[in-house]
């Protein structure tokens, strides 16, 4: 078992669900933390607990992984003491609508792709880099289980995700030779915001969702996160899909 005491740890999407979740886990076990989001007010509340209660090092940046000339100059203007960042945990993504394809936003789905596809591969590029040039890191690519399945309604949403899966391959392949591990965990149904971003702050539709279930937290992934970055190094968590046990599939799920 690897400690992840003093690295740096990259984590996008921070300011909430999944992202809060890993920087609390990984400050608790002594990682450095570039938290990364657009919500910087809700970064910079973070921060202040972190430190209060870990005395965690942590660099702020307010960032939208769309824009790739933003990710790639947030990225280059690393203090000399963040730039070797051992971890990266691809975690900025979002859902939008439940739509029939015919019937889909042109919005929603433009802006799945740009923050799920592209925005990871923005970060990605920029970072990757400093990893294969020192022969060691580790990048962990937040997926879902809708990258495995399509349900009704979901097609772009559950395309980018594949998309995620299918980049997440690509990357172990090319990176196949050197020290940097690629990983991807990929969740069911978690109780974030997730729904919420998806029907646009609408609350009543974004609880239903999750009525009936005892639905997965962020702190779930979260340890499955730490998991797989605290293995022996010359063990990789290729791919690993967490469920709630009250969920069989995309669309098997038992309400009680």
């Amino acid at each position: 078992m690897e400690s992840v005491k003093d690295k740096i740890v990259f984590i996008t999407g921070a300011s909430s669900g999944i992202g809060l979740a890993c920087a609390k886990l990984f400050a608790e076990n002594g990682a450095r933390l570039i938290l990364a989001a657009r919500r910087s007010q809700r970064l910079k509340v973070l921060a202040k607990e972190l430190k209060e209660k870990h005395s965690t090092k942590i660099y702020i940046i307010k960032l939208d992984v769309r824009k790739q000339a933003e990710v790639e100059k947030a990225v280059k203007k690393l203090p000399d003491e963040w730039k070797n960042i051992d971890i990266l945990i691809n975690n900025a993504g979002l859902s939008r609508g439940l739509d029939k394809i015919y019937e889909g936003k042109i919005i929603d789905w433009d802006e799945m792709i740009d923050t799920n596809v592209k925005g990871l591969l923005y970060v990605s590029r920029a970072v990757i880099p400093s990893m294969v040039k020192r022969n060691s890191g580790h990048v962990i690519n937040i997926g879902s289980i809708a990258g495995h399945e399509v349900y009704p309604k979901g097609n772009v949403y559950c395309a980018s995700k594949r998309a995620v899966d299918g980049i997440t391959k690509g990357m172990r392949i090319d990176l196949n030779g050197t020290n940097v591990r690629v990983t991807t965990i990929d969740p069911g149904l978690v109780e974030t915001e997730f729904s919420l971003v998806r029907y646009r702050g609408d609350k009543e539709k974004a609880q239903v969702i999750y009525n009936g279930i005892n639905a997965l937290k962020g702190d779930d992934i979260a340890e499955a996160v730490l998991f797989a970055a605290t293995r022996n190094k010359k063990v990789v968590v290729a791919e690993m899909i967490v469920l709630p046990l009250d969920q069989a599939s995309t669309t098997i799920v038992s309400r009680r």
